[in-house]
């Protein structure tokens, strides 16, 4: 099997990449950027250069995209060129060339609005069926390029999985506020409650996609760790996040307090991956329990693909007052 992979010098693109060189599976990488993990070097905006990539591949997994960081530094055209355009491109060439299984990186970003109740309501149980209430021009066209992937397979019986990831960057995040409240890993361990996936696990939902995607032929499914609150627990999230988490885990503020850590007061959202364990039979690794096992063993609960990846950055120069620019 060749397996066309977009974005090939981004987070997911090079993590996808090292674990087809360890299964050696043949692979074709393109990205804008030169790395030792892409082959061929061009845009998805370029129908000529996507259709003269797709030569002989059978599988595709699309992760290029302008992200949510490029919102203050590019224009509404530009990701529209990317993320529209680009899909498309990529979608009629896999069409033309008789590919088994296009995967689609989508984002949970796409839900938008919905990821914020008003003021005493319960946090929101986000699933595969929730609304999609895009607040940024990166969510409308991410939601757009989902409603293509569902066209070209309906239209031309393309067996199309569109996976939405919560957060699997290892970059500072992007509010101040924030980044002086918590400590860069003890807010990346909160996130696991409810909005981040190891990209290891990330990639081996895209694997699985592939070998899904003929007998599945489109479905959408949310790529997130899992986490270990019901819909029971969504009212109290929204005021009391340390009283919930420590009936589950009754020793988690121990190991806080020896780190000097803090549990954040409030969550907003639960992402539920539950239909991508069932029906990709995916089996995520990395939640807030294992990282609580490991930390009392004294390890790093970060996968080795995740260190191995490592920081990128989004932009070329360096910003003053965060890692990029934030323009909702």
């Amino acid at each position: 099997m060749r397996i066309l992979v977009t974005g090939s010098s981004g987070h997911l693109g090079e993590a996808i990449i090292r674990t087809l060189l360890n299964t050696k599976t043949d692979y074709i990488g393109i990205d804008l950027n030169p790395s030792e993990y892409t082959t061929v070097t061009g845009t998805i905006t370029d129908r000529h250069f996507v259709d003269k990539c797709m030569k002989g591949v059978d599988a595709v997994i699309h992760t290029a995209t302008l992200h949510k960081p490029h919102v203050a530094t590019h224009t509404y055209q530009d990701f529209i060129d990317t993320n529209l355009t680009g899909t498309l491109n990529l979608l009629e060439a896999a069409r033309t060339n008789g590919v088994k299984a296009f995967v689609y990186t989508s984002t949970t970003s796409t839900f938008g609005d919905m990821l914020t109740p008003e003021a005493g309501k319960p946090a929101v149980w986000i699933t595969e069926d929730t609304k999609a209430i895009p607040k940024n021009i990166y969510g409308v066209t991410k939601n757009a390029a989902e409603d293509l992937c569902q066209l070209f397979y309906r239209n031309h019986q393309l067996p199309c999985i569109v996976l939405k990831t919560s957060r699997f960057f290892p970059e500072a995040d992007d509010k101040k506020s924030v980044r002086e409240l918590y400590d860069d890993e003890n807010l990346k361990l909160n996130e696991y409650l409810y909005r981040r996936v190891d990209i290891e696990d990330a990639v081996n939902a895209h694997l699985l996609a592939i070998e899904k995607a003929g007998s599945l032929g489109f479905a959408k499914y949310i790529i997130s760790a899992t986490s270990p609150f019901s819909q029971s627990d969504l009212l109290a999230l929204r005021y009391d996040v340390p009283g919930v988490l420590a009936k589950i885990f009754p020793d988690y503020e121990a190991i806080y307090q020896s780190r000097n850590w803090m549990m954040m007061p409030t969550i907003d959202r639960v992402y539920v991956n539950e239909s991508a364990r069932i029906e990709l039979g995916w089996k995520p690794q990395y939640d807030f329990g294992y990282a609580l096992t490991c930390l009392r063993e004294g390890k790093d609960f970060r996968s080795e693909l995740s260190k191995l990846v490592g920081i990128k950055g989004y932009h070329p120069e360096v910003f003053e007052h965060g890692p990029y620019p934030v323009n909702e």
